[in-house]
């Protein structure tokens, strides 16, 4: 009588030590630098090209993984009609909270008035090193904006480096596909197999996240010094305050009706909030954060449209930071600011935060751009907080990156698309099975 051997069991998956995890190697990474910067600036400083080559690497991975997210995302939903469906709810929210931001940013600065007291003379600021900024927003008009999305080339819009171009040609791009329907099956496979690639060089470009965030955070201590905080202490405490507030009430109420916790969702992605925090820009994290929000739940096709398009209208740092750093600036200059032009300035600020870029020194650019809309207060005021604007930049990009993430889950339950069980999962950092949603994520940490 033949014996029948019991089937094997499984692999046990023992668990990676603690020292392996990207998130502590990142903070490690970020300690370091600080201690650094504080104790040999100079040194510091000289780690600067270590932080720009990181963000330059992810940069350029950044093109490939939206064209690649987005094409074959829309090409797989064959349904027209729910794409416009899903980009009309995504700036619905954007608008939304965007403007909610803006507000809020506004309503603290007139209840706490950072700069109130300080009866700084605009004639005596240097305006030297807000020229360039000012140039930059001069140049940066609503219309300007409107055509630079239209690429000179299709590959251009692929090899430019800038995010909304990427996104017109990749929508148009996987329209055309769906709507040749089964003819381009071959080519919609073809790109699931490229995007496997891609994402496998993603994670090896993490695996020297340390290194740049080691040398960006070495970089702005040793530059800027932390004495740089104690001058304008009253000005970031609020900021960091307001966004915190932000992210724990206005996000976690709007997470809680979502039917999902924020501060799972945090601890989820800490390894990239690390990393966005190092680097102070939100970018970096762009290509991960892709694809953790597929393997937590959200469709492909959602997170293609959403996190891209967030990363130049869900900006929800830069609209606090924006009518905060204004009014600060008109306290601190004694500029007393009507309701009329308080308005006036939430209004241009609306209009100018959009297409800001979620990269180290945009939300001094946008700042510049409504400033120089509102006469009232003096595009020189801005020299004020130059020292520490480095500072606050860390802020701004951590409430966009958290913003983001929750306007994708938003969106995928608004769609009926949203995998809670498979978000529970992720969290828990469970192994999932591949499926069709997330065929081309990166294996689990």
């Amino acid at each position: 009588m033949a014996v029948i051997a019991p089937p094997e069991a499984p692999p046990v998956r023992r668990p990676r030590p603690w020292y392996r995890h990207l998130y502590v190697q990142v903070l490690v990474a970020i300690a370091a630098g600080v201690t650094l910067g504080h104790f040999v600036p100079a040194t510091g400083e000289a780690m600067k090209p270590l932080g720009d080559g990181f963000i330059k690497l992810v940069k350029m991975i950044i093109a490939p993984v939206i064209f690649l997210t987005i094409v074959t995302g829309i090409a797989g939903m064959r349904d027209l009609a729910a794409v416009g469906r899903v980009a009309g709810k995504t700036f619905g929210y954007f608008l939304t909270f965007s403007t909610l931001a803006l507000c809020v940013g506004l309503l603290v600065a007139n209840v706490v008035r950072p700069g109130a007291g300080l009866n700084i003379d605009p004639a005596s600021l240097d305006g030297g090193e807000v020229a360039a900024y000012a140039a930059k927003a001069h140049e940066s008009t609503l219309t300007g904006f409107l055509l630079g999305i239209i690429p000179d080339s299709f590959l251009s819009g692929l090899a430019g480096g800038n995010i909304l171009q990427t996104l017109f040609v990749a929508i148009l791009f996987g329209i055309g596909l769906a709507m040749i329907g089964e003819r381009g099956a071959r080519v919609t496979d073809a790109l699931e197999d490229l995007s496997l690639a891609v994402f496998k060089v993603v994670a090896i470009l993490m695996k020297a996240a340390p290194i740049g965030a080691f040398g960006a955070m070495a970089f702005t201590i040793g530059a800027y010094g932390l004495g740089a905080l104690a001058n304008l202490a009253a000005l970031v405490a609020t900021f960091y305050l307001t966004s915190l507030l932000f992210v724990v009430v206005v996000l976690g109420a709007v997470a809680r009706v979502a039917g999902f916790s924020l501060f799972r969702l945090i601890g989820y992605l800490k390894a990239e909030l690390l990393l966005v925090l190092g680097t102070s820009s939100s970018e970096s994290a762009l290509p991960a954060l892709i694809e953790k929000m597929e393997r937590a739940g959200c469709p492909k096709s959602i997170v293609g449209l959403v996190v891209p398009t967030g990363y130049s209208f869900n900006l929800d740092g830069t609209n606090i930071y924006m009518t905060l750093a204004a009014l600060f600036i008109a306290q601190a200059t004694n500029v007393d600011l009507t309701l009329g032009e308080q308005l006036l300035l939430l209004g241009v600020a609306m209009l100018s935060s959009k297409g800001a870029a979620g990269v180290t020194g945009a939300g001094f650019i946008t700042l510049a751009a409504t400033l120089s809309i509102v006469p009232s207060v003096p595009v020189a005021g801005m020299a004020l907080i130059l020292g520490v604007d480095r500072f606050m930049s860390e802020c701004r990009s951590l409430t966009n990156f958290i913003g983001n993430a929750v306007a994708t889950i938003v969106v995928a339950r608004w769609e009926g698309r949203f995998d809670k069980a498979r978000f529970d999962a992720a969290i828990r950092g469970e192994a999932l099975p591949v499926d069709e949603q997330d065929a081309d994520a990166i294996p689990a940490e």
